[in-house]
Formats: C-alpha cells, structure tokens, sequence
C-alpha cells in the first residue's frame, strides 16, 4: 500500500460523491454510479490501465531514476485504488442522498397541498400527518423565512447567475443531517463489520465465485508490473472494441436519428403475445420484449449453469404464477407501497429463507467466530480480522437499534425492524458474491413486513409513521447500496494480499470522505436549480408515501373504532392482538418452502437444476432487465461446453472480459461526452443508457 495509491483512492471517492449528483440529477444522462458495477469505478479502473499505466511506463523511462514517481501503477495499488472508491458510491444517489434531502424537506410542502393528510380532533385541534414524525427527522421548513422550504423547491438562482455556498441556508438542515448521517455511518460500520465475518464462510468453505472479482482482477497487471495477459488476447480487444462502437453509434444516433442506424439491443416480441395469455395476465409484457445487457451475457457465463439458468428463469416463473393467481382474481402486486402485498411476501419469503440457509450452511464458522468474539476459547482458527468483524458489527447493531428506539419506536419493534434490515442487506451482499448480479432491486420493506405480520391495529399510525420514514431513507431504492459493495471490496482486498483489516477500515473511512464532499455538494444544486422534478420517484413518491401510508391506516382504524387502541398499545402487548394479512402469510410461506427445498435438492443432488436465487430476483424491475441476458449467458456456456469442452469454455473466457470491458468503458465515454457537450452548448446532453440504473 502506497501514499498515491491512497490518495488516489480517496480523491477517485470524493470524485465520485461530488459529481455524481451533477451527472445524474443536474445533467440527466447514464448514471455515474446506478447499479453496483459503476461506470465510475471500473470504467476509470481501464482508463488508469489503457493511459495512465502506459503513459507512466514511457515517462520512467526518460526518468534518470525509473522506480520513482513516474513508476506505473501496480496490481497492489490499484486494488487499493477501487477498493477506496468503490464501496463511496453507496453515498451519492440513489440509495442515499437522491432521496434523502427530499424526503426529508418535500413532506413539509406535500402537508400544504394534500388535503386528506389534515384531520381534526374531538377537541376541534388541527393535526397533520406529519405531526406523528419526531422533528429530527424532518429538515425545517421555517428557517431563514421560508426559503428553506421555498428555495429547494423553486431554487433561489436569480437572473441565471449561481448561487454561493452562502445562499444555502444550511441551518434548516443541520438537525435533520445530525440524525441521518450517524444513523447511515454506524448501519455502515456494522456492515463492514459483518462483511469481513461473511468473507471466510464465503470465499473459501463454500467459493463463491464473486464474478466482478474476477473481471477485476484478470484486468490487473501481472506480478512484473506487465500488463495483464488478457490484454494480449485478440478476442479481448475484439469484444470491446465492438461493445464501444455500438454504444457509441447508439448514442449518436440519439442525436442524429435520422442519419444513423441503431444497433438493436432489444427485439420486441409483441405478436406473440397472444399465445401466452396467463403468462401476459400476469404482467408478462415486461418480459416479451428481450432486452440484452452485454456485461450481464458475460457474468452469466462465468457463472454455474444452474445459478445463471435461475436468475434468467425467475422472472418467467414469477409472471406465470401471477397470471395463474390473476385468473382467480387475486393480484400479487395489488395495493400501495408499503401494504403486505403478495409480491412482497413471495419475495421475503425467499430472502429470510435463503438467510436461514446461508446462517445453517455456515452455523459452525459463525458459532465459532461469536465464541472468540466473546472471549471464548475456540477449537477452529477463525482469523482475526473475522473475530473483530463480529465484534464491530455486534457494537454497531446494537446502537443502530437503540437509535431506533430512541425515535419512539418500542425496543421490540426497534430490533426486529433491525433484524429485517440486515437480513436484506447480507442477502444482496450474498447475491453479487454468488450471481455477479450488479443490479439488485428486491425493493424489501421492513415495515411491509412488521405490518403484514401484526396488522396496523397492533402498531397504530406513530408507529407506522416513523418506520416508514426509517424506510424511505434506508431501503427505499436499494440498487446502490452498501453492502454489496463491500462484499467485493473486501475479496478484493483479501485476493490482492493486502491486510485485510487495515485496508477494510480505510474503504470505511473513505466512505465518510466522500459523505463529506456529496452532503454539500447536493444540497447546493438542490437550492442552485431547485430540486429536480423530473425526478418523479424521488420528489412526488417517495415524500408522500409515508404519510400516505400512516393516514390510510389512522383512516382505517377510525372506521373500525380501534385508532384509540392502537394509539396506546406497546410493548409486547402489540404482539397479543396479531391481525396478520393471510395472503402475505401464505405467500411468504410458499417462497420459503421453495427456498428450502432448492437448498437442499442442490446440496444433496449433484445435478439439481435450479439455484435457489430464483426465489430471491424473481419480481421487480430489475428482474426482467437482467432475464433475457441471464439466459443467453447461459445458453452461450451450455453450447461452448458441450462442444468445445473446458478448453474451448477457457478460452472464450477474455471474449466476456472485453464484452464487460467494453460496457464499462463505453459508459464512461458517453458521460464525458455528454459533458463536453453541455458546456459547449450550455444545453442538456440527451440520454442514452448503456446499462441498468
């Protein structure tokens, strides 16, 4: 580990999380981060390779001293350099703060035009639904005379002229920040935490095969400092140079329409609908449309047959079942967001089952991991940095809770809203360690579940309220977040034989630098320009649906008689009077029975077909996305291996490297593009997606 290594790191991470709002809310176009394999991180990690590197090599040779500054980066310090950056791009957009100072200013100007959040008391008192949220939660919408409010929903550039960093009136925030920063940071900690106890288990008793590792590393120098043999592959540079032509005449052709043709990379299927008619009543339309990700053909070639066949087949599986279920008039995905929905029960379902499988595969690791965490004597070398982890990641849960509770949520509720949360998180950690699936979208709600296996009348609208808001913040729009990140981080790490705890906890700290550099900097293009309102998710979505949520149930429970009840009950009595939702009940049963039985038909079979991570992307947006290109990796690997063999499987294996190669460095070229052309026309560049976000 280098001094330039780790201040590259730290200034790639502060890049990062000062840009990225400007790229992805200011300027509109492919997102800089959007999905756990950022464009910024491993499409700068090839540009440091393909210019940097060379550039270093030619100048050390004019160098009268050759190993001095001028020396090209080594394996080493690179994976110093994107295991700083990489686990930053958790902070600057969507699983943060796109929708943090939104949802926490925007309900103030919802409270003034929405109507049915207002009620009035027997007493004849006004009451607003954002009354039930504690005010630390809420940024102020009163300070400096209302501008605070005014100013981020209209912006206060006048005549065209930017603002200063002294126009922001950073007062209004700073309660409302002294909250949500911590919370994020020890949530963080405990992760981190918990990701190096995971590391062990993961990476060598069960070898998971953690494909953007892969893809990472084979791009690295060789030990002599050469570079990587792949890059003496023709099929590498082939593969690459083909995926940036395309992305770059699609991108023009967004420009020239009409001069350029487009290189297709969907294929809509649209007259055959028809033929599947449960299939299409269950939403199948998302699905008869193949939509090809190139980067997504490759993972899934480097992948198990039966993982890549499952993350493709699930989406399928999901929209027939909903169409089965359609036909007797029972929708899984009817209702509001936060109500216990079929949808989401078939998908908590898996995620809590696949927990318990992960927790029973590994239970004697784990076991003895808590003993030396507990300064107990153990039989079984666990590894320091893993007997910290836990006890970092014990200390951090139980603060993450107690700050919880402190909000006014009762110590039971507390913990198992915890509980839930890192559950999600270590399950999507789980995924891109096994699956290589960079975009993950389970959209969990801890609350949802607490809800559908309470009922509100246990909870009450206080109760409601704040978790839901703990949610909007925390979970709301989980393709960026933390964990997964760390989890490749930390492999990362480990497989670049670094120390593995003093280079963890510098990714950590690299974190809270560029917290520091993207809180500002967000803030200030939000009172610059005013907030985005193209933003539909995050400014008139996202900000109502908590008190949405809590004045559907107060609405409910007044008409029941029991809002009294429910406004007084705590403590374990809320679990003596359990109304659960039947339907979220079942459906959460029958995806954990499947989880089980995947679990064990591949443990106990060796040809079992299906990976039991079907159960865990089946639904959602990021479902489909990834489907149709899941498939084709695998039907690629099938025929390769079939015919060709391992060897001929070998060999293509650089083929897949440039195909991720050539996305990454695509969607790095498209956003400097995109740039140069705002400024020298002063107008927005215009969208083009080169992957998921």
């Amino acid at each position: 580990m280098t001094i330039r290594a780790v201040a590259l790191g730290l200034l790639g991470a502060a890049f990062i999380c000062g840009y990225t709002y400007f790229n992805d809310g200011v300027l509109r176009q492919t997102m800089f981060v959007g999905n756990h394999m950022p464009t910024s991180v491993y499409g700068g990690l090839l540009v440091v390779l393909f210019l940097v590197n060379p550039l270093l090599r030619w100048l050390g040779r004019l160098s009268a001293d050759r190993w001095s500054w001028f020396r090209p980066f080594s394996a080493r310090e690179l994976v110093v350099v994107v295991a700083l950056a990489l686990p930053a791009c958790c902070v600057p957009y969507s699983s943060m703060l796109r929708i943090l100072p939104k949802a926490a200013m925007l309900p103030h100007h919802y409270a003034k035009t929405q109507p049915g959040w207002s009620w009035k008391d027997a007493a004849g008192q006004s009451h607003n639904a954002i009354d039930y949220v504690p005010k630390r939660m809420l940024a102020d919408p009163t300070a400096d005379d209302g501008n605070a409010l005014i100013g981020f929903v209209q912006g206060l550039r006048l005549g065209g002229q930017p603002i200063s960093l002294r126009d922001v009136p950073w007062h209004a925030w700073r309660s409302t920040l002294l909250f949500w920063l911590p919370l994020f940071g020890i949530l963080w900690v405990a992760l981190t935490g918990l990701s190096l106890v995971l590391h062990r288990q993961w990476s060598q008793h069960e070898h998971l095969p953690y494909p953007l590792v892969q893809f990472t590393q084979a791009m690295l120098p060789a030990a002599d400092g050469s570079p990587s043999p792949v890059f003496r592959r023709r099929s590498f540079w082939i593969a690459m140079t083909l995926v940036v032509v395309c992305h770059l005449n699609n991108y023009l052709c967004v420009y020239y329409p009409e001069t350029l043709v487009e290189i297709r990379r969907s294929f809509p299927f649209w007259s055959l609908a028809e033929l599947f008619p449960t299939f299409m009543r269950g939403g199948g339309w998302t699905l008869i449309s193949p939509q090809f990700y190139f980067s997504a053909v490759a993972i899934a070639y480097l992948l198990a047959t039966d993982v890549s066949l499952a993350v493709g087949l699930g989406p399928f599986v999901f929209k027939y079942v909903a169409g089965i279920l359609a036909g007797y008039g029972i929708s899984v995905e009817g209702g509001t967001r936060f109500s216990p929905r079929i949808e989401q029960g078939l998908v908590y379902g898996g995620y809590i089952g696949f927990f318990g499988a992960m927790l029973y595969t590994g239970r004697h690791f784990y076991g003895h991991v808590l003993k030396r965490a507990c300064g107990r004597a153990s039989t079984e070398e666990v590894g320091s940095s893993a007997v910290w982890g836990m006890r970092v990641f014990l200390l951090g849960f139980a603060v993450f809770v107690g700050e919880i509770a402190l909000l006014g949520l009762d110590w039971q509720l507390a913990l198992l809203y915890g509980v839930l949360t890192i559950v999600i998180f270590t399950v999507m950690g789980r995924i891109i360690a096994e699956t290589g699936l960079f975009f993950i979208a389970p959209y969990l709600y801890p609350c949802v579940f607490i809800l559908g296996l309470v009922g509100d009348q246990s909870l009450g609208p206080r109760a409601l309220m704040i978790m839901f808001i703990l949610t909007c913040m925390l979970l709301i729009d989980p393709r960026e977040t933390f964990m997964p990140y760390m989890v490749n981080t930390v492999k990362l790490i480990d497989d670049g034989r670094l120390k593995l705890g003093r280079t963890t906890v510098l990714a950590l700290a690299a974190v809270f630098v560029g917290l520091v550099v993207a809180v500002p900097m967000t803030l200030y293009f939000a009172y610059d320009r005013g907030v985005n309102w193209e933003d539909g998710f995050g400014t008139q979505m996202v900000p109502v649906w908590a008190a949405e949520g809590a004045v559907r149930a107060r609405t409910r429970l007044l008409a029941q008689d029991t809002l009294v009840q429910a406004e007084t009950v705590h403590g374990w009595a809320r679990f003596a009077d359990m109304n659960p939702d039947h339907y979220f009940l079942i459906s959460f049963g029958i995806a954990m029975a499947g989880v089980v039985l995947f679990t064990a038909g591949r443990l106990r079979f060796a040809h079992w077909p299906l990976h039991p991570v079907l159960f865990l992307v089946w639904p959602g947006y990021a479902g489909y996305m990834m489907a149709w290109s899941f498939l084709g990796g695998c039907f690629l690997k099938t025929m390769v291996t079939r015919y060709g063999g391992v060897q001929a499987y070998q060999k293509l294996k650089p083929l897949m490297f440039g195909l991720i190669a050539g996305d990454v460095l695509a969607g790095l070229l498209v956003i400097i593009m995109g740039l140069i052309y705002n400024l020298y026309t002063g107008n927005l560049p215009r969208t083009y997606w080169v992957l998921p976000g």
